[in-house]
């Protein structure tokens, strides 16, 4: 019997994705109505007549940016309250959970962090997602994601030219997110180190050039890129 696996978010951008993939496991994708991370209840009843080996966590509020540091009630609501709520429902029916963070938690002041460098997020969108790193990392039987992905191609028509990340295409994250499910702790996902405008370069050449002085409402890392080491040593066996 094949192992079953349930993706939160799985409507948005990436879960879209993840459902063209051939997999060994049993995919689940519930509907926001199925499974409100915001209703301990109602997760702990779905997880109870699902019965899932895997939990993957990707519900949450993302972008924009800006509303988290608009609407700090509903950045804490959905992306530290929501998701303390699925480690309680995991750890209660002792599911696998696998979260999916950001690799702005890191400073963003000197870049290539590792995942035993000390964190200190300066945006709400990733201060929200440190919150939820706390909930999951009470429970053993976890995995933090610290991502660093975008779509494809480039969406935005600027990119900042003096801001550096390791952006990794969501289509390239798909095909080894089934490689590290069965592993604990905290691994680093992304790409190279770059700048945005040169990552974003390759498949948009339409994009043009931003810097981030011109930036006024967030206060967006200068260097937020990440050591890929573990990834890497991960992938090759």
């Amino acid at each position: 019997m094949k192992k079953k696996i349930v993706f939160t978010g799985g409507s948005g951008r990436f879960g879209s994705l993840i459902k063209t993939i051939k997999s060994n496991y049993n995919l689940l994708f519930p509907s926001k109505e199925e499974l409100d991370i915001n209703n301990l209840k109602k997760i702990k009843q779905y997880l109870k007549i699902n019965k899932p080996n895997y939990v993957v966590h990707m519900a949450g509020l993302s972008r924009p940016m800006q509303l988290h540091e608009k609407k700090i009630d509903l950045s804490i609501s959905l992306n530290i309250i929501g998701t303390s709520n699925i480690v309680i429902a995991c750890a209660e029916k002792k599911i696998k959970l696998i979260y999916f963070s950001s690799s702005y938690v890191y400073p963003g002041t000197k870049g290539n962090y590792k995942e035993s460098d000390a964190v200190k997020p300066e945006m709400n969108y990733s201060k929200s997602k440190l919150g939820g790193e706390c909930a999951v990392s009470m429970y053993h039987n976890s995995l933090i994601l610290r991502l660093c992905m975008t779509e494809k191609p480039f969406k935005h028509p600027k990119a900042l030219a003096d801001a550096k990340t390791s952006f990794m295409y969501q289509d390239d994250f798909k095909n080894i997110l089934f490689k590290l499910i069965n592993k604990k702790g905290i691994i680093n996902v992304g790409g190279k180190s770059q700048t945005i405008f040169s990552f974003a370069k390759k498949d948009n050449p339409k994009v043009r050039k931003i810097y981030l002085r011109q930036v006024k409402d967030v206060n967006f890392p200068k260097d937020s890129s990440i050591n890929i080491y573990k990834l890497k040593k991960i992938l090759k066996k």
